[in-house]
């Protein structure tokens, strides 16, 4: 069973920082991708980032330049670093990844959620 847990959330002020950080455990052969995905109150869950296995990143244009998405070597761990934090950038946190499991002769790909993390951002 895979398990993806999100973690760093909090309030901020207009301007600071935080790192969220997705942590995936189980059993599994491959992570293709890991994203991140926001939803704010009244409003569609959206792309913030992504990172593929070949090390590819792509980021919404609300978030280019000030938001930073990377893994460490392994694929166990993904992380969100979020700078210039504006009120707007105020929602839930979703950690997603794209993951092959299964048996070398019965193989399956799904993308698999977190939990969610509340990120606030206000003075």
């Amino acid at each position: 069973q895979v398990q993806l847990v999100e973690s760093g959330g909090g309030l901020v002020q207009p301007g600071g920082s935080l790192r969220l950080t997705c942590a995936v455990s189980g059993n599994y052969f491959r992570i293709n991708s890991m994203a991140w995905y926001r939803q704010a109150p009244g409003k569609q869950r959206e792309l913030v980032a992504r990172v593929t296995n070949g090390g590819n990143t792509n980021y919404a244009d609300s978030v280019k330049g000030r938001f930073t998405i990377s893994r460490d070597n392994d694929w166990s761990m993904t992380d969100l670093k979020m700078n210039s934090l504006k009120p707007e950038d105020t929602a839930v946190y979703y950690c997603t990844a794209n993951i092959v499991a299964g048996t070398p002769i019965d193989l399956y790909e799904r993308d698999y959620w977190g939990q969610g993390t509340q990120v606030t951002v206000s003075s």
